[in-house]
């Protein structure tokens, strides 16, 4: 297991202008510290929180998830990020984690935000995602879904735990910022795990403002980064060697 090196993009998003965002992304793309593993973009990232569905929505071959393919390629990492996929007559809000050799693990948000009337318009996931990524296994979760511990449950057998790294792309308003923050670092100290989280900053659609509160939290619950307010491209290390002592000197998952 090697250390992970993650860079988040914390940035405004122009509401439903596909064009505008990704050209921006290109932008902020040039301040990412290469070599990177993983560049990790908020959620809905080319449209902003939006339940446009029936015009925004694209498919898994759509111009979005080749842009996202293209930029893995281009710097030889995992691009991250939610968007609006259509398959057949449902829409959901897909959580894509793209490599540079263009495989893609997916999952669809399982948990929909009733008061932005989500879950009107999206169909919910079933079932989590977790694969293994440069010997790290990853678990991807997207804004809501942080709001609900039991289907982020960590577990440990023979030694070996379920997963290693919760990222979580987010929509997340300034008002409720302090719950953001501190469920990130509640899902961190109890599943002890590293958690990304990224989220937006700036004006929505909807006239929310948004103070991102990015953070990468360690699996003691330590803030190992976090930014707040502005547009920022924050590039880390994950240590497998913390993630490995915290769960050596604190083993508290063998205990359930």
């Amino acid at each position: 297991m090697q250390d992970l090196k993650v860079s988040l993009i914390q940035c405004d998003q122009v509401w439903e202008d596909k064009k505008a965002n990704l050209a921006h992304y290109e932008t902020m793309l040039k301040e990412v510290q290469l070599p990177t593993d993983i560049v990790v973009f908020p959620e809905m990232f080319q449209t902003a929180f939006t339940m446009n569905a029936a015009e925004m929505a694209e498919t898994m071959d759509g111009e979005s998830i080749a842009w996202l393919e293209k930029m893995a390629a281009k710097y030889d990492c995992a691009m991250v990020a939610s968007l609006i996929i259509k398959e057949g007559e449902i829409f959901n809000n897909r959580m894509v984690f793209i490599q540079a050799d263009g495989s893609i693990q997916q999952y669809n948000k399982r948990k929909l935000f009733g008061l932005a009337s989500e879950d009107q318009t999206f169909t919910p996931g079933i079932e989590n995602t977790i694969f293994k990524y440069k010997g790290w296994k990853v678990f991807l979760q997207v804004c809501y879904d942080l709001r609900f511990p039991e289907i982020a449950r960590n577990s440990v057998k023979n030694d070996e735990y379920e997963y290693d790294l919760l990222i979580n792309v987010a929509n997340w308003p300034e008002k409720r910022s302090l719950h953001w923050r501190t469920l990130l670092q509640a899902r961190a100290i109890e599943n002890q795990c590293y958690v990304v989280g990224v989220n937006r900053v700036g004006e929505g659609g909807k006239g929310l403002n948004y103070s991102g509160d990015s953070c990468i939290i360690a699996p003691s619950g330590m803030i190992v980064s976090l930014v707040s307010h502005d547009e920022h491209v924050v590039n880390e290390e994950l240590e497998s060697e913390t993630l490995e002592e915290v769960r050596r000197v604190m083993p508290f998952l063998k205990d359930r």
